[in-house]
């Protein structure tokens, strides 16, 4: 790993994150065709929150947060910041002052496959965050990473730009270049969900809306009216 970090990156297309956003992470994720989904330890800090938007991504050692501090400065109004680690690790690598900088800059979240501290006030402030763990444990800043480089965060391998989506349900990762297919994908799915709603709601069966009879019969699946008949 060169220690580097590079101030210009491709960004997602801002379309195709606006309709990420409004979605979220399970449609876009089967939109993609179920992939691009961090492991479900990555949890928000606090419930309801729902972002989408291009990463900023950093490569950090573990317990070392100067790179965080280095990308700071390299985010744009609308971005996500990403950070992945070199090693297992769950310290307390963000925290308020961090969010503070980074909220100042419009950006609109943070998923660190690490630990997260001052949970209580990044609360209030409604600055979200999903992270690995929460730990008090403070860090140091004597190790270089990179900044803006391809980096693995909760075994997803991030792309600078790359589309960013994350709510209660998770965090989950779309290609720069498949931005744009994968929200038309996502829109499509979401439209054909209204109808299928409304179905349900009249109380019609999900075995008849998906065709499911004759496939469970295939299967081998028989109905018996008493349990003695099986």
């Amino acid at each position: 790993m060169k220690p580097v970090a590079v101030r210009n990156i491709e960004r997602a297309d801002p379309n195709a994150l606006g309709t990420f956003e409004a979605l979220g992470v399970a449609t876009v994720h089967e939109a993609l065709g179920r992939s691009g989904l961090m492991k479900p330890y990555m949890r928000p800090i606090y419930p309801g929150a729902q972002i989408a938007g291009p990463a900023v991504t950093v490569l950090a050692q573990p317990g070392d947060n100067w790179m965080i501090h280095v990308a700071v400065e390299l985010c744009r109004k609308g971005d996500v910041l990403v950070v992945g680690c070199t090693a297992d690790n769950t310290d307390g690598m963000f925290g308020e002052l961090l969010a503070t900088g980074l909220r100042a800059r419009g950006v609109k979240g943070l998923v660190i496959d690490a630990g997260c501290r001052d949970v209580k006030t990044l609360t209030q402030m409604g600055f979200p965050v999903w992270s690995r763990a929460i730990s008090a444990k403070g860090t140091v800043k004597s190790t270089l990473g990179a900044v803006n480089v391809p980096v693995v965060c909760a075994g997803v391998n991030v792309e600078p730009g790359d589309a960013v989506v994350a709510d209660d349900d998770g965090v989950v990762v779309v290609p720069r270049r498949l931005a744009v297919e994968v929200a038309q994908k996502a829109q499509k799915r979401a439209d054909d969900e209204v109808e299928k709603r409304r179905r349900w709601e009249a109380g019609e069966s999900s075995l008849d809306m998906y065709n499911m009879r004759e496939a469970l019969a295939k299967a081998g699946l028989r109905y018996v009216d008493r349990p003695e008949d099986v």
